[in-house]
């Protein structure tokens, strides 16, 4: 296994099954939820991760990198948006690392495997390093999840292999008894294939069902929060009441540690700004709206002001 991982190719291709759903953006929302959760990721796919990687030491990801070896031309339509490249350390006793590309992308392109057989030698004649290749296909149990790019001709045979894995790998009750949150994204994955399928409170109530079973877990709240968001709108519910239900469920469930309504606003606006622009025109009253429902949890003042642009004598002044 260290020998695999050391030497040989690691790419992450997700394929999204439907690409005429605009109203969510599967590709940023998975991006999120895997650099959130790489470490598990990890060792969700190779079993003997702990013994192979060095996880004391940060996981770079390498934006500017990728851009380089998957050019904005090649990224038609943002299907490729949610694409990752990380900088590993192995536990080998040397400083070499690992460059993991994370590719989420949507449709059923059949030059999918000769991609990943070309990115992952950009990687290579780029940086000179060794390069893993997962391949992660998101789309119905029906769905082609080619594993190898394989070309022959006169004699020269190239051949190029892959770890891939696809959500339907495990049932949902395998998924439910794994202790590792890449676990509870791939059963999202699998229930958010059911939305126009179901009825939506049926499917309200598998969403429920996977933030029950995260929240059993005891993760740390920063993760539990960010996986809640994603959950939220990964699976996704067009329907007012499911979702404040939702909510308050999630707040009931955490003791009121959790507050969905103001923690997803202040989510989304730290990935979008780095934090919220209160200052802003326009966002100033949203800015102290927010500030005062934090401040009504108990949060710390200088917490709130960095979050939400406002100076802290603005945060003790609110009522």
């Amino acid at each position: 296994m260290a020998e695999e991982i050391d030497v040989a190719p690691l790419v992450v291709g997700t394929k999204i099954e439907d690409e005429n759903t605009p109203r969510k953006k599967n590709d940023e929302l998975l991006k999120g939820a895997f650099k959130e959760n790489f470490p598990d990721f990890l060792r969700f796919v190779y079993p003997d991760a702990d013994e192979v990687i060095d996880f004391d030491k940060e996981i770079e990801f390498m934006d500017k990198e990728l851009f380089a070896i998957i050019p904005d031309r090649e990224r038609k339509n943002d299907k490729r948006a949610a694409d990752l490249l990380a900088k590993l350390h192995l536990k080998d006793g040397t400083e070499k690392w690992v460059l993991l590309n994370v590719e989420i992308e949507a449709g059923r392109e059949s030059d999918f495997a000769f991609r990943l057989h070309q990115y992952n030698y950009r990687a290579r004649e780029s940086h000179g390093v060794p390069v893993a290749t997962i391949a992660v296909f998101i789309g119905d149990q029906n769905q082609s999840r080619p594993t190898e790019y394989r070309d022959e001709l006169l004699g020269t045979v190239l051949s190029f292999k892959y770890l891939s894995y696809h959500v339907f790998d495990h049932s949902a009750e395998s998924l439910m008894a794994k202790r590792n949150p890449f676990a509870l994204i791939a059963l999202a994955c699998q229930k958010a294939l059911l939305e126009k399928k179901i009825p939506d409170e049926e499917l309200g109530e598998e969403r429920l069902k996977i933030a029950r079973l995260l929240l059993s877990q005891n993760y740390e709240p920063d993760r539990i929060i960010s996986f809640m968001i994603f959950l939220k709108n990964f699976i996704f519910i067009n329907n007012k009441d499911i979702n404040n239900n939702f909510d308050q469920q999630i707040n009931t469930l955490t003791g009121g540690k959790i507050d969905m309504s103001i923690l997803e606003i202040v989510k989304m606006q730290e990935r979008r700004d780095g934090r919220i622009e209160g200052k802003m025109e326009g966002r100033h009253e949203e800015a102290v709206e927010i500030a005062t429902k934090l401040k009504a949890k108990k949060m710390v003042f200088d917490e709130i002001a960095e979050l939400t642009g406002l100076s802290v004598k603005e945060v003790e002044a609110l009522v």
